[in-house]
């Protein structure tokens, strides 16, 4: 056998051998994929007890909630403090502070300035403020329930309708057009958002002006979302935005604007907002949300509480309604317009006085201008038009 054979047959064994091995390897990383895309799909959001504990790089609780947590999730609490998850390790996830969420404050300073001009009167009439319907209420996991009513974290026909029902309830309270949307999405699994989403299609056939999920969380520390409002004992709710889908950055602005709305007039009752691994169909409109009243372990009338004051802060949020925060009418609006043209003229004043080189000359300098621009004794006088030139009719070229 020639020495140029050998050669070849010795290349051809090892590229074999190289594709072999390549085979392999893509497969057990198939299989790896697999298998963590099943354990994904398996853990469902709110299951009750199974939860992850997000702490700072202190170690320090900042959350905990009854969902597989991902690199890349972000948590902006109460206090605007932005979290985004580093890693994550057996039911723990650490997170990085990113500062304070500058957009949330922004929010927050604006509702406390004018908040109390955007509130609706209740009972406003629907068709004199718009067409379409205001808010659409539904629920992509209807057995959830609330052990201390029901005795169980699931049934067929969950605590959860309930409050949903209040929540709308609270919501027309305020003056809004609501649909509360119950249908059936059992089981309870990962595939319930899938079901859901044929509903929220149906629901957007309403023209509503936001969508809102309604769910409760798995913990099982009921003191976690235990909060004292107003005299009364309620379940504080999360805002959960789904971070893979091209709505994100709208979704987020309502979230921020909800959340800043409602803490503005009751504080605290928005525990935080979660940006989630996941699309929860928010992809369908930009003012999508998924809210969660409480865990399982709170009971149903905290969770009606929580849900009920939460409802106020829509809307002023929608800027539905007469004295919107986008409405012609709106106080808050003429306020903020008339405010930034005071500093438009004040600015244009000192600038004047500065460049001039005294308040005498600016006033001098002004009346000048006034005089040669405006000339007021000319008013009431026929205008005369100056003729065109040739020249000046010819086009441009």
């Amino acid at each position: 056998m020639g020495r140029k054979l050998v050669v070849r047959l010795v290349l051809a064994c090892f590229v074999v051998i190289l594709a072999v091995i390549g085979y392999l390897e893509s497969e057990r990383g198939l299989t790896a994929l697999t298998r963590a895309e099943t354990i994904s799909l398996d853990f469902c959001d709110h299951e009750a007890g199974r939860y992850t504990t997000v702490v700072d790089e202190q170690g320090k609780i900042i959350t905990k909630t009854s969902r597989q947590v991902f690199s890349g999730d972000e948590v902006i609490t109460a206090r605007a403090e932005h979290y985004r998850v580093v890693r994550v390790d057996n039911g723990i996830a650490e997170a990085r502070l990113l500062g304070l969420d500058r957009d949330l404050l922004a929010w927050s300073d604006y509702f406390r300035r004018y908040g109390h001009e955007l509130a609706l009167p209740a009972q406003t009439p629907q068709d004199a403020r718009r067409g379409g319907l205001d808010v659409a209420v539904y629920h992509s996991h209807t057995m959830e329930s609330y052990v201390p009513d029901s005795g169980t974290a699931f049934e067929n026909r969950g605590d959860i309708i309930e409050v949903g029902r209040i929540f709308a309830q609270s919501l027309r309270e305020q003056g809004l057009s609501v649909f509360h949307d119950t249908t059936n999405h059992n089981p309870h699994d990962a595939q319930a958002y899938e079901r859901s989403r044929k509903t929220a299609v149906q629901l957007l056939g309403r023209g509503p002006a936001a969508l809102i999920d309604v769910h409760r969380d798995g913990i099982p520390d009921p003191e976690f979302f235990r909060e004292q409002i107003q005299g009364e004992t309620v379940s504080q709710i999360r805002l959960v935005v789904g971070r893979q889908n091209p709505k994100r950055d709208a979704n987020i602005d309502f979230a921020r604007r909800l959340m800043a709305r409602a803490n503005e007039a009751n504080p605290n009752v928005v525990k935080e907002i979660f940006m989630a691994r996941g699309n929860y169909n928010q992809d369908l409109i930009s003012t999508a949300i998924l809210i969660e009243a409480g865990t399982h372990t709170n009971s149903k009338s905290e969770a009606k509480g929580g849900v009920s004051l939460l409802a106020e802060a829509v809307p002023a949020v929608l800027g539905v309604g007469p004295v919107g925060p986008d409405q012609a009418g709106g106080g808050a609006g003429w306020r903020v317009a008339f405010g930034i043209a005071l500093a438009v003229i004040l600015a244009v004043g000192a600038y004047l006085v500065i460049a001039a080189g005294g308040w005498a000359q600016a006033k001098e300098k002004l009346h000048q201008f006034l005089s040669r621009e405006f000339d007021f004794g000319r008013l009431g006088r026929p205008l005369k038009l100056k003729e065109r030139t040739d020249d000046e009719n010819k086009p441009d070229h």
